[in-house]
């Protein structure tokens, strides 16, 4: 058999893989396509694509990080995925702004997406009180994002995921219900078991702008199983074969937070009584909580979880760190 042959073949059954994966992710939304409305070249290494996405009702920006020897491909051409998921304000521009992920020498062979996100959209498809509709943000990564780059512009069935805050609930949100879609995964800072302080999450989104928090997820005591669904603590046996780093700060003052103070959000009062002393960030300290809830059970299902816990706050600039020190795994999941 020759080598063309052969990669003939991987490809196609490659496809085959990705198509059933994304069948099985979102069956409400089985015609959702994105489409390419403009492509901008940043610099040597950067295109930003603006996608008009039917889930979002919008058009919406995606950042792709290029690696060597992208600009010269052929059809078939295919690099490994790591795909970088916004936090709450959505931001793409984050991964090259504040994380540097550019400088990274052990991305110049790896293809980088950074999907822009509607504010606070949680990387999930909305409930909007039984009615859906947009934002349907899970649809949108895994119907749009994931294959129109897999068709047009280079990327592989080799993908690993991370995100900060929100993004890290997206990552393992989408790894859990669609097993073997990452090969590996990295949360920093995130909610990851958002059932247990749904207070803070609803409030959370109030002080952004969210005319109706409980157009997300519903009405925690009414509609649990709904909140339940996106949680990532209780999808955790889809993560168990899936390498992991998870990492939070404690809520504590660390070394790389700066002098302003953390700012306090309407609504978050009962987790701030709850909290020791010695806490100035609330949500990070809930966020560390739930890291510590997800890994112990992680734990017990025998997961493949590595965990760090510092100190530190939401708005410090820990990510940056973290994501470092996640490379080595995501990179071996890319490699495997």
């Amino acid at each position: 058999m020759t080598y063309a042959t052969t990669r003939r073949s991987v490809m196609a059954g490659a496809a085959l893989t990705s198509a059933a994966l994304f069948a099985a992710a979102s069956p409400r939304a089985a015609g959702a396509t994105g489409r390419v409305i403009e492509e901008r070249r940043l610099d040597e290494r950067l295109v930003e694509l603006t996608l008009r996405s039917p889930a979002l009702g919008r058009a919406i920006p995606v950042a792709l990080l290029t690696p060597r020897g992208w600009d010269r491909r052929r059809p078939g051409d295919r690099w490994p995925t790591l795909y970088l998921l916004a936090g709450g304000d959505g931001d793409h521009t984050m991964w090259t702004g504040m994380f540097r992920v550019q400088d990274l020498a052990e991305l110049r062979d790896v293809l980088v997406v950074m999907p822009a996100m509607p504010v606070f959209g949680f990387w999930t498809d909305w409930w909007h009180h039984g009615a859906g509709g947009p934002p349907r943000t899970r649809t949108y990564f895994l119907r749009e994002v994931v294959p129109l780059v897999e068709r047009r512009y280079g990327a592989g069935p080799r993908r690993a995921a991370a995100g900060e805050s929100q993004g890290g609930f997206g990552a393992l949100g989408f790894a859990a219900r669609v097993p073997g879609l990452f090969r590996a995964v990295a949360a920093f800072g995130s909610p990851v078991h958002p059932i247990q302080h749904p207070e803070m999450w609803l409030s959370g989104a109030a002080f952004l702008g969210v005319e109706d928090p409980y157009a997300i997820f519903g009405d925690p005591w009414h509609q649990w199983r709904v909140w339940l669904d996106w949680d990532p603590y209780y999808r955790a046996d889809g993560l168990r074969d899936t390498p992991l780093y998870l990492s939070s700060g404690d809520g504590r003052p660390g070394p790389l937070d700066d002098e302003e103070p953390e700012v306090r959000i309407p609504g978050t009062e009962k987790w701030e009584a709850l909290m020791p002393d010695d806490v100035v960030s609330v949500t990070e300290w809930v966020c560390g909580e739930e890291t510590r809830e997800l890994s112990r059970r992680l734990g017990e299902l025998g997961a493949p979880v590595t965990t760090h816990i510092y100190p530190g706050t939401h708005t410090g600039t820990y990510g940056h760190r973290e994501l470092r020190h996640a490379l080595p795994l995501l990179l071996a999941g890319l490699r495997g």
